[in-house]
């Protein structure tokens, strides 16, 4: 028995407790972005309670493939998450250029406004241990997850920036704008996925 395989049992573990975490925050965020969007009418913090259930499935995935389920089951749910991007994709980009042509003004969030920005920290420290985890485990499915984790951090802090635009200085198109981030990550995911490069 090498050192690696009496380390691996915790490794292991530890990359189930990554993605639990990352479950349990994601689904308590939908609830918080889901009453923060409906209440500020803002499109990123609606298209961003879209983008955690799809990182839910993505963490699902991962526990699935750590749990030894197979790789045929693996590219079928990643598939089912390439579709969830796609139709995350088309509802951003027909919302957003809706409120810009509208010239609707979202309301200001101090909700979104704090759980966005809790939210990209907790996605920064999941994701780099999601990197060394998979390092270390030799797991490409978990590192790519922590790089989609990685870019949940990103996207937070953009849906972010458009809030506080929003409410600091009146920039009410910076909701919308942070709406087309949004679709740039869910085709580039979306591309990634079908092409085979997760």
């Amino acid at each position: 028995m090498t050192a690696n395989d009496t380390i691996r049992p915790a490794l292991l573990r530890r990359g189930f407790i990554l993605e639990y975490a990352t479950l349990a925050w994601n689904v308590i965020g939908i609830v918080v972005l889901a009453i923060a969007a409906w209440s500020a009418r803002s499109v990123a913090l609606a298209g961003f309670g879209l983008d955690s259930l799809i990182e839910i499935g993505a963490s699902t995935t991962v526990v699935w493939e750590l749990s030894g389920t197979g790789e045929a089951r693996q590219r079928r749910a990643l598939k089912l998450i390439g579709v969830g991007f796609a139709l995350l994709a088309v509802y951003l980009l027909v919302q957003s250029t809706w409120v810009l042509v509208a010239g609707y003004h979202p309301h200001h969030s101090p909700l979104g406004i704090i759980w966005t920005a809790i939210t990209a920290a907790v996605m920064f420290a999941l994701a780099a241990g999601k990197a060394r985890t998979g390092a270390v485990l030799d797991n490409p499915v978990l590192q790519t997850e922590g790089r989609v984790t990685l870019i949940d951090g990103l996207l937070a802090a953009a849906v972010l920036l458009g809030l506080v635009l929003n409410s600091a200085v009146g920039w009410w198109w910076a909701d919308p704008a942070a709406g087309y981030v949004l679709v740039y990550y869910a085709i580039r995911e979306v591309r990634e996925i079908f092409a085979g490069h997760h």
